[in-house]
């Protein structure tokens, strides 16, 4: 028996080969359609400053009125909506991609907070939620956005 020797390169060149044809397969020419676009959710930035978590939320197109915040066990939840300014008809659009209508996301905190509290600040379509941390645990709580 001769020894060989061997290359996890060439092992994962073959997957990668390997990937390739199934994705050509699933999407092949005959077959392929246009992928639907998924419900849009905010991108966040979760940090600690000073003795606080914050929270920062994109939340571009969004008005300050159209935002709730609010804080369940240790789960901060950010629901809003974005409206569309006119109503455009669908026959001359070539593509859409911008997002409409309602939106959640829910965050999970890395530590206890003092929910009563809490202070959100929304400004230029950034949400910024500011929560000085707790030794024990609070109860839930809505958040005014200023």
């Amino acid at each position: 028996m001769a020894i060989a020797r061997w290359s996890p390169f060439t092992d994962l060149a073959r997957m990668r080969d390997e990937m390739d044809r199934i994705m050509e397969q699933f999407f092949s020419p005959s077959e392929r359609r246009e992928l639907q676009p998924v419900a849009w959710t905010p991108s966040v930035d979760v940090y600690e400053h000073n003795g606080d978590v914050v929270i920062e939320a994109e939340l571009p197109g969004v008005k300050r009125e159209d935002v709730d915040v609010s804080l369940q066990d240790s789960t901060l939840t950010i629901r809003g909506e974005m409206k569309r300014e006119e109503e455009r008809k669908e026959e001359g659009y070539l593509r859409r991609e911008r997002h409409y209508g309602r939106f959640v996301r829910s965050v999970p905190l890395p530590t206890l907070v003092k929910a009563d509290q809490a202070k959100a600040k929304f400004q230029e379509g950034v949400l910024r939620v500011t929560l000085p941390k707790a030794e024990e645990e609070a109860k839930g709580q809505k958040i005014k956005v200023e």
